[in-house]
């Protein structure tokens, strides 16, 4: 798919990788939405592209009715879009049974799937809909999605038990996606990052990152945000992707803990 004139639905584009996807798009002259539940960092993406190609829209991916309001927004604003980049999570990590003895609250677990895992498939069937519904182009193609895993869907550490299973989720769901969405010129693939210099990853004191960074076999350092985007938009690019997992990790592979 040529990327210029498109129109795109990034989520958790109010910082980190979703901020990088939507700047990425934009500049090679998409329409973007920018979804989060942080209308704020939305705002502010937005205004750094600019109004005539960014849309900052408060959503809630778990929530239906807040979906379907943010893609009616966008579409008044920027025409269907055949593109959605499902980028928003949370990452937790909280040890099965605690230093108490007690048990890992099981509204934890459940907060981190219903984010991670059921929040990317409700924004996928609600936006697929509509895409499906699209004239195809020329190649018979009616739209693509990238969807975020996590190399914890691979090698998921300890403490990482929901984490790992909501990634993991996502994994398990991309080919069926993609078979699924195939008769109607619907691509599929799935995104899993390593370490990456986001916001959060900052948050940590320079000698932990440093830490991390040296555990990658090559090249050693963080994972940048600009080359998560770059692959990305490549998957939108490349017609002949679809279905597939691409781990995006420097060829890390994660410790126990």
């Amino acid at each position: 798919m040529n990327l210029s004139g498109q129109a795109a639905l990034v989520t958790g584009a109010g910082s980190g990788l979703g901020e990088a996807v939507a700047r990425a798009l934009a500049a090679q002259g998409v329409r973007v939405a920018l979804l989060d539940i942080n209308d704020a960092g939305a705002r502010r993406v937005a205004a750094d592209i600019g109004a005539d190609r960014a849309l900052p829209l408060r959503c809630d991916i778990t929530d239906t009715a807040s979906v379907t309001a943010a893609l009616d927004a966008a579409a008044a604003a920027h025409g269907p879009a055949r593109i959605l980049m499902n980028v928003a999570g949370i990452g937790t990590a909280k040890r099965l049974v605690q230093r108490d003895g007690s048990p890992a609250p099981l509204e934890d677990f459940e907060r981190v799937v219903r984010i991670n895992l059921i929040g990317t498939y409700n924004m996928t069937r609600l936006a697929a809909s509509r895409i499906a519904a699209l004239t195809p182009l020329a190649d018979g193609e009616r739209g693509v999605i990238v969807n975020t895993a996590s190399v914890a869907a691979f090698d998921g550490q300890v403490g990482q038990e929901a984490y790992a299973a909501s990634k993991g989720g996502i994994v398990g769901m991309t080919l069926p996606l993609a078979r699924d969405l195939a008769q109607f010129g619907v691509r599929v693939c799935t995104i899993a990052p390593g370490l990456f210099a986001t916001p959060l990853m900052k948050e940590l004191p320079e000698e932990v990152q440093q830490s991390l960074a040296a555990s990658i076999p090559f090249p050693k350092r963080l994972g940048l945000p600009e080359e998560f985007a770059a692959l990305a938009a490549h998957i939108v690019a490349n017609g002949h992707l679809n279905g597939e997992v691409i781990r995006l990790d420097g060829a890390l592979r994660m410790a126990p803990r």
